[in-house]
């Protein structure tokens, strides 16, 4: 963390009932007694197993280059903390962050027709369903690495080191396996809310790497991709491919600065 920039802790209640924490990365001269003037505010969704502390540090100082704000939740799940895979309470958790920001903060004051999300992984999973379930919230959103069919994914576990226990939690946290619950994983699933995304006209850029070590991206983002684009999206999208390892290991210094750029958040090439 540099000096141009102020993380903010606070806390707030999911929809479980657990209370959560949440960093709020504000430009460091803004606060109680010098109140902001109206700021973008960036919902943030983190990657699976990161804390909020963590995902917060990779914004670096770019909410300064570009005068905005973001919020990095501590997320919840049904049943898990920092593996909340896109369970709906989850979705309408990140819907109120723009709420909770401005009580827990009064002074950072948030302009409500320039809200955006942007998360890498399992962030990505949870920024396609927001922008699916709430899509007249988001002025812009961006995906890194997602999954998109979580109901795939589960199989796709396996073929990680340490891929059965990650099974195991998953099963946990839906309630059964994508064939005792099928509803279950398909609801935590971009693919299955392709039509309300295409129809909210809000833009879109998503980022996939054919070499990602993590998500086999062969039948995730880039099918959704293909789909979205089939329904004549009414909003710009944009697709970014590469062949970075996954998320984590560029995140800080290339998807994320990426990512404000094409949003307008902040100027340069």
């Amino acid at each position: 963390m540099t000096d141009r920039i102020k993380h903010w802790n606070l806390r707030y209640r999911a929809a479980n009932g657990r209370g959560r924490p949440a960093v709020v990365v504000v430009p460091a001269g803004y606060g109680p007694e010098r109140p902001s003037p109206p700021l973008p505010l960036v919902i943030s969704p983190h990657g699976r197993g990161v804390p909020p502390t963590d995902n917060a540090k990779w914004w670096r100082d770019l909410p300064a280059d570009g005068d905005f704000a973001v919020v990095c939740p501590g997320g919840m799940g049904r049943r898990l903390q920092l593996r909340s895979w896109g369970w709906r309470g989850q979705i309408a958790d990140l819907a109120r962050m723009p709420d909770v920001v401005r009580r827990d903060l009064p002074w950072l004051r948030i302009d409500l027709r320039r809200i955006y999300a942007v998360g890498g992984s399992m962030g990505g999973q949870e920024t396609l369903l927001l922008l699916g379930q709430h899509p007249q919230l988001l002025a812009g959103a961006v995906a890194f690495d997602a999954v998109t069919n979580f109901y795939l994914r589960y199989y796709e576990f396996a073929e990680l080191r340490g891929g059965r226990g990650v099974q195991a939690l998953a099963r946990f946290e839906v309630g059964g396996t994508p064939r005792t619950n099928p509803f279950g994983y398909a609801l935590r699933s971009p693919n299955e809310w392709n039509r309300q995304i295409a129809e909210s006209g809000v833009p879109l850029q998503l980022w996939w790497s054919h070499a990602d070590k993590v998500v086999d991206q062969r039948r995730q983002s880039p099918a959704f991709f293909k789909t979205l684009r089939s329904l004549h999206p009414k909003g710009r999208l944009e697709p970014v491919e590469g062949s970075w390892s996954h998320t984590a290991g560029t995140y800080s210094f290339v998807q994320l600065p990426g990512a404000v750029r094409w949003l307008g958040l902040v100027s340069g090439k």
